[in-house]
């Protein structure tokens, strides 16, 4: 068992987040959200915000200075007139102390011509268009046969259609960032983000700097889930608002404020038919897609994409459909995609089953493949029946009675489900340096970003490996873009692409050390580019089986959750403390998906009516009882010098569907709009 490097640190609060680190002369920002869901703002008063002692100074489209580069609209932070969403960024009050600059911000009156919002998602909004591509750059539609024709003619047919709702990022840490601006003309971040690197590239065309005049900081990071994996409105402001004033900033996003301006996951519609022969096999596939994004930015989620790769059909169709409303741009959020996707796929699944008569788990590995259902592309490694056969038996399913509705304890109905998941692996090019000092001991620095997830561990563990060196020899430095390029901390790719370079710079120092280090050390660097580009062509996927048990309260459709069972076969796996932490972290965070997480949007008032953890529910302790992940050792030489596919999301992924299969295992109720509250459950009781 290794635990984590740093977790001293952060167990002493010797760890430093973005706001805490201390820069001499430090003020505050608090800004100012749109009060209307639509229109333009005709003027600003802010003369009794800057009458407060403490004020230095009030932004708005009034007065902001022009940025050099605005094609990223999200970012063109108080460069319009136009309100494009309520609670957008208007104005922003810069203090000399956090209270006075929150109280200032009260005092700025934005006067608008108000416009009737926009923001509800439904299937005939005449505003749906087909998008060139989809988050990810993957294809907007794909078709393969007749699915049309051979769904008509299958023995066996399911049609229904599932939702999920908008769901919201809540990261312990907000998103925060301290601006500085040097005495020659740079520009510091201290910020929390999942990339560094991504950050300063994004941020230095804005203020017209060149990428080497930008340096980003961003040592330890409180959680990001996809939503600090581009920069967000936040660094702009208080970039903007240092400038402004000649002195350090910090501008801390609130938890309300990050409901209207970090991100999001888009509520989706999905419309699944599956065609199957009598004993279950698939003929045909339809996954229909329908999300919504803002005017100000094109997102696309793609969450049709699972169901290219999960099960082989000959006639299969996938699309995706968006609808641009006057809301947040929804983004990145735990398994963008796969997430919502699986659900309503592992949903139809277990549908099909009961029409079927087949079991679930037989049904799902009668439909298993070996090669990629749409590319054709043989898998690197593909164990989804050895983890639905290890699942099962560890679970007690062959001791399940497929009957629904027919198992309570008092006033409790008992149920069990499964699913499915699966999750690309992907890996993007990358470098580092690894060094070696006279006493022994070694460096590796890479712009790699640790959001929680035990990323430094990981890479120590890795270095440590590759130099046969101890772990306590090693130290990673990371968090920096002035360290050597790396990637986001997103799509479950970050150890398999920071790994790779790590390991190659780290091979590059074994070659130079003959004898003795000198004095002044050793260094040696690697870009995993080219070993990327020289890579084989396979379909690489992680896969796995959820399984759940529920209980249900007749009398006041709660739902709760005992048990959980999950077992993955995501390559090898480099430390299993924290990997166990990953999934059963992704599948707690599943449990939230299926009963409990939904952002409720009010049409008239144009926003959303919960904005903070007291109404936005998140599981708790008390909701979460015995959740056990597992993995299967898989040996997968096709990935990297690893071995190794993404963790960070593949436990989110099929555990909401699991759930829910559960749920109607044990009323005979299916719930096709999640979550499954005792509002929607308990009238069907």
């Amino acid at each position: 068992m290794t635990e984590r490097l740093e977790s001293r640190e952060k167990v002493t609060g010797a760890a430093r987040y973005a706001y805490e680190y201390p820069v001499e002369g430090a003020v505050y920002a608090a800004a100012v959200q749109a009060a209307v869901g639509k229109g333009e703002i005709r003027w600003v008063d802010d003369a009794r915000a800057r009458a407060m002692p403490g004020v230095l100074d009030v932004l708005s489209c009034e007065n902001a200075p022009r940025l050099q580069d605005t094609s990223n609209a999200e970012l063109a932070v108080f460069q319009s007139r136009t309100v494009a969403f309520r609670g957008q960024f208007v104005a922003a009050v810069i203090a000399e102390t956090l209270e006075t600059a929150v109280e200032a911000a009260r005092h700025v009156r934005v006067e608008y011509a108000e416009e009737e919002p926009d923001v509800r998602l439904h299937v005939d909004h005449p505003g749906f268009y087909r998008p060139e591509k989809v988050n990810g750059g993957f294809p907007t539609d794909t078709e393969q046969g007749d699915p049309d024709g051979a769904f008509a003619t299958s023995a066996v047919r399911l049609d229904a259609t599932y939702s999920t709702p908008t769901e919201h990022n809540n990261a312990m840490e907000p998103h925060t960032t301290l601006a500085h601006w040097d005495k020659d003309g740079g520009l510091v971040l201290y910020d929390s983000n999942q990339g560094a690197s991504v950050v300063r590239s994004v941020i230095a065309p804005i203020f017209g700097l060149a990428e080497d005049r930008v340096r980003v900081v961003a040592a330890h990071v409180g959680g990001g889930f996809g939503s600090k994996g581009t920069p967000r409105p936040n660094v702009v402001l208080a970039a903007m608002a240092a400038n402004v004033v000649g002195r350090p900033v910090k501008f801390a996003v609130t938890r309300q404020q990050m409901f209207a301006t970090t991100g999001y996951r888009t509520p989706t519609v999905q419309r699944m038919r599956l065609g199957a022969g009598a004993d279950g096999r698939l003929n045909a596939i339809g996954h229909e897609v329908f999300v919504q994004t803002s005017t100000v930015r094109e997102f696309t989620e793609q969450a049709a994409t699972p169901t290219r790769t999960m099960y082989r059909a000959e006639h299969r169709r996938t699309s995706h459909r968006v609808v641009p409303l006057d809301v947040p741009t929804p983004s990145w959020m735990r398994a963008p995609g796969e997430c919502p996707g699986m659900y309503a796929l592992e949903s139809a699944m277990d549908e099909l089953a009961v029409a079927a008569g087949v079991d679930p788990v037989e049904l799902r590995l009668r439909n298993d493949t070996d090669t990629d259902p749409e590319s054709g592309l043989p898998f690197s490694s593909r164990n989804l029946a050895a983890c639905l056969r290890e699942g099962a038996e560890r679970f007690g399913w062959d001791h399940r009675d497929p009957a629904t509705g027919v198992r309570r304890v008092g006033r409790k109905l008992l149920g069990t489900g499964v699913a499915a998941t699966g999750y690309p692996a992907t890996q993007s090019p990358g470098k580092a340096i690894a060094r070696a000092d006279p006493d022994g001991t070694y460096t590796v620095r890479i712009a790699a970003a640790d959001i929680g997830t035990g990323a430094r561990t990981a890479l120590g563990m890795i270095a440590a490996e590759t130099l046969k060196a101890d772990l306590d020899a090693v130290r990673i430095e990371i968090g920096d873009s002035a360290h050597p390029a790396a990637s986001v901390a997103g799509g479950s790719s970050g150890t398999a692409s920071w790994g790779t370079a790590v390991v190659l710079a780290c091979e590059s120092l074994r070659g130079r050390l003959n004898g003795e280090v000198p004095p002044e050390g050793i260094e040696a660097s690697a870009d995993s580019g080219d070993a990327l580009k020289a890579r084989e062509e396979y379909a690489r996927h992680a896969f796995g089986a959820q399984f759940a048990e529920v209980e249900v309260d007749v009398d006041t459709g709660e739902v709760r959750v005992p048990r959980m069972l999950g077992v993955f076969a995501a390559g090898r796996i480099i430390n299993p403390t924290t990997a166990r932490s990953q999934f059963i972290g992704g599948m707690t965070m599943g449990i939230g998906m299926a009963l409990m997480e939904e952002s409720v949007m009010d049409d008239d008032f144009g926003d959303y009516l919960n904005r903070d953890l007291a109404q936005y529910h998140v599981p708790s302790c008390a909701d979460v009882r015995t959740i056990e992940a597992d993995w299967i050792e898989e040996i997968d030489p096709h990935l990297n010098p690893m071995g190794s596919k993404g963790i960070g999301e593949i436990g989110i992924v099929g555990a909401a569907a699991a759930i829910a299969n559960a749920v109607h295992h044990a009323t005979g109720v299916r719930v096709r709009d999640l979550p499954i509250t005792p509002a929607r459950l308990l009238p069907q009781l």
